[in-house]
């Protein structure tokens, strides 16, 4: 019986295949051969102008019915990708695809697309919640095709996530980052990633383009610029997310950076091949960042001409240009400083990506073909995309300070509220953000929660806005930065010392005088002052922290902002988000910006002195307490892993989301080791009264080191102390295992 339906089976699918699939124009477009004989198949078809304009210029070629950037092209560069680090970017202030021609329609031309907008970066690493933050880049990804399939804009390879580590406060992209600790930061990469590929074996949703490999800290001179440090900080620090994106996540497409790392230009560097494909296994997309190409002749000075610098990037494993490079590749062929054998040998990873998104597949097979206008509803103007906006802005939410437990505040305890501020009733977009399809300010999400319950009250004007706070039963004062900082390209200096964004780095990290001075004036007005920081990186709030009874940090760029404030203003929901890198007290606490080791400073791990808020800290409305720590094991080693188990309950009256973090400390360590390190986390929900039992794996692997002399990774048989707390600076309970 069984064999008679496999024969049935068989019979089937060779009766209906040609139905199905149609006659085969050519062998690549046939779906059961192997990823590497359709990829030879068409390269023995391309003409070489083809393979020269698949390095950049396009991903369609036409005479073959292949339209990898749709069959209409979109701008050189962009070459079927989309901006998305937090929310697919097809508008935006900085217009994203909007000089794409596309196809007629309601979103044709240069239209701006509305599309789902969630928090920064460093709001997403906040939440400190991998698995929502994977649905986040599963919305993003639904809508990349959506918009891809209806109305032949964009593509489908998304530039994101950015992997790169916040190690400095100065950064001026430091928004752009899910932290400053590689395990955090490469734990949320690998979310945010398996959330844009979906979870179908055989096809992705979209293509994740994981950016800027790697040591990208740095904005003033990045151009030019070296990031040095050793052997152990590359493979234990810097390359960790990238890896972890990789290896884990599944990411088949990333972007090298500007920089230089330890004198040689990342588009040109050898660590592509033997670090990414030798070690990690990588075989897909390499990206140079816009503009790197040229960069490596004017601004590094590491290659003579642009003919040098293509056959540089195109022996070190680069596919893809993101600026001019036709004819630069084309000399470099001339004069035999690379062969027609090179640029094939390199579009197989291009290939590779663009069969796992089913770009040489008849249209029968489309796995995604549902997902247009017309079969499914727009998806940014459903119920589940705005429900998942106002989670993760909820999520992400800091409670930095509640001295005098002024929230949240009682409605009924109160007849007027002021709300003021520079940011009470905007919400900022940044360089890398779309076109949300609606956006709540501060001010309206007090007005909506409240109704008519309470007088709401705002001025512009801040001595009306003192005015105000005096005559009010509480107030809000919303104040933060400009994430743009009010200008529009690199080439502009920004005007204020504490702004950051791409292309400047922050020169100061105190808040803005005027929002200072606002802030206390508010405050002498009216004691029950709650001060709301909307921001993209830390500030230095000496009096702020030390006067104002309670302070919340939100990231910019959320169309849930005011919605997710009001509920935690107000107690609808439990705050719980935590800071995903140090805030220190002073500026002075930091060592150079260009300081690449780590070891001198920066970080948690390496962090001199005490810090205005530590890595992982943010407050509750409610208390939880911590108790019997368990290990299932006394020792590890190698190649095994141990589960550390701890209880939490929630002593408080309120519900509540907490997050435990694991850290460890090596004991006796013969090498430099940090003075300790994330090694896992997990966010829980625990209602009042209640215990939760959480469980974080802890594996040998996780403990090595890379030891240089030997080129490898290894295991010391030393002491490690597990510390399990709810921040790096309140570690509740610790215990001693072995290493052997």
């Amino acid at each position: 019986m069984r064999l008679m339906r496999v024969v049935c089976t068989l019979v089937f699918f060779t009766a209906i295949e040609p139905l199905l699939f149609g006659q085969y124009k050519y062998p690549f477009q046939n779906p059961h051969l192997t990823t590497d004989q359709r990829i030879q198949n068409v390269l023995s078809l391309l003409t070489i102008q083809e393979k020269i304009d698949l390095l950049g210029k396009s991903m369609n070629i036409p005479r073959l019915g292949i339209y990898g950037s749709g069959k209409i092209d979109t701008i050189p560069g962009s070459n079927g990708q989309f901006e998305g680090l937090h929310g697919l970017a097809v508008g935006g202030p900085n217009r994203w695809g909007r000089r794409a021609p596309g196809a007629p329609g309601p979103f044709g031309g240069i239209s701006t697309i509305p599309t789902t907008q969630f928090p920064q970066p460093v709001g997403l690493g906040e939440t400190w919640d991998p698995a929502l933050i994977q649905k986040a880049a599963a919305e993003e990804g639904y809508e990349a095709r959506y918009i891809f399939q209806s109305y032949d804009r964009g593509g489908l390879i998304v530039r994101a996530p950015n992997a790169d580590l916040a190690r400095d406060p100065r950064w001026g992209r430091s928004e752009e980052s899910y932290g400053e600790d590689p395990y955090l930061v490469g734990t949320m990469s690998v979310a945010f990633v398996k959330g844009l590929q979906g979870d179908n074996p055989r096809y992705w949703q979209t293509a994740s383009l994981v950016k800027h490999f790697m040591a990208n800290s740095n904005e003033d001179g990045r151009a030019g610029s070296s990031s040095n440090f050793d052997s152990r900080l590359l493979h234990e620090y810097y390359a960790v997310p990238f890896r972890m994106a990789i290896e884990q996540g599944g990411a088949d497409a990333y972007m090298t950076a500007y920089n230089a790392v330890n004198g040689i230009p990342m588009a040109a560097s050898p660590l592509l091949k033997s670090l990414t494909m030798k070690q990690w296994g990588f075989n897909g997309m390499i990206d140079t960042d816009r503009g790197a190409l040229t960069f490596m002749v004017t601004k590094h000075k590491y290659y003579p001409d642009m003919a040098d610098a293509a056959a540089g990037a195109i022996h070190a494993g680069i596919n893809e240009f993101l600026n001019p490079y036709q004819e630069a590749v084309k000399e470099a062929l001339q004069k035999k400083l690379i062969t027609e054998a090179d640029i094939d040998q390199n579009l197989q990873g291009v290939l590779r990506v663009m069969i796992r998104l089913g770009f040489l597949d008849p249209p029968a097979l489309d796995h995604y073909t549902k997902i247009r206008a017309g079969e499914v509803p727009v998806p940014w103007t459903q119920e589940r995309s705005k429900a998942l906006a106002l989670h993760v802005t909820q999520e992400s939410i800091v409670l930095l300070k509640n001295s005098k437990h002024l929230l949240p505040l009682d409605m009924a305890s109160l007849k007027s509220i002021a709300v003021v501020g520079p940011l009470a009733n905007v919400v900022y977009l940044d360089g890398y953000s779309g076109t949300p399809p609606f956006a709540v300010t501060p001010l309206q999400g007090v007005q909506k929660k409240v109704g008519s319950r309470l007088d709401v009250r705002y001025s512009a004007d801040d001595n009306a806005a003192v005015q105000l706070a005096k005559s009010s039963d509480a107030a809000i004062v919303v104040v933060g930065n400009r994430p743009m900082c009010h200008k529009r390209t690199d080439s502009l200096p920004c005007p204020d010392p504490t702004e950051g964004q791409e292309g400047i780095d922050r020169k100061e990290l105190y808040l803005k005088p005027e929002q200072k001075k606002l802030i206390q004036n508010v405050y002498a007005a009216n004691p029950r002052t709650i001060v709301v920081l909307v921001s993209s990186f830390p500030y230095t709030i000496d009096w702020t922290e030390q006067h104002i009874p309670s302070i919340l940090h939100i990231a910019n760029n959320s169309e849930e902002e005011g919605n997710a404030l009001a509920d935690v203003i107000f107690g609808d929901y439990d705050p719980a988000g935590r800071l995903d890198v140090t805030w220190p007290k002073s500026i002075s606490q930091l060592p150079p910006m260009m300081d690449y080791n780590i070891r001198d400073g920066h970080t948690y791990m390496y962090f001199r002195g005490r810090p205005m808020f530590p890595f992982g800290y943010g407050l509750s409305y409610t208390r939880f307490a911590y108790s019997k720590l368990h290990t299932s094991s006394e020792s590890l080693s190698a190649g095994k892993s141990m589960m550390v188990k701890v209880q939490v309950k929630n002593t408080g009256h309120r519900d509540g989301d907490e997050v435990v973090q694991m850290y460890v400390k090596h004991i006796g360590s013969k090498v430099a080791r940090p003075a300790l390190e994330l090694e896992g986390f997990e966010r829980i929900s625990v209602p009042a009264g209640q215990i939760r039992t959480v469980n974080l794996p802890l594996t040998a692997k996780s403990l090595m080191y890379w030891d240089p002399s030997e080129k490898k990774w290894s295991l010391e048989k030393d002491k490690v102390k597990i510390m399990i707390g709810s921040s790096s600076n309140s570690i509740q309970l610790s215990k001693l295992v072995r290493v052997q």
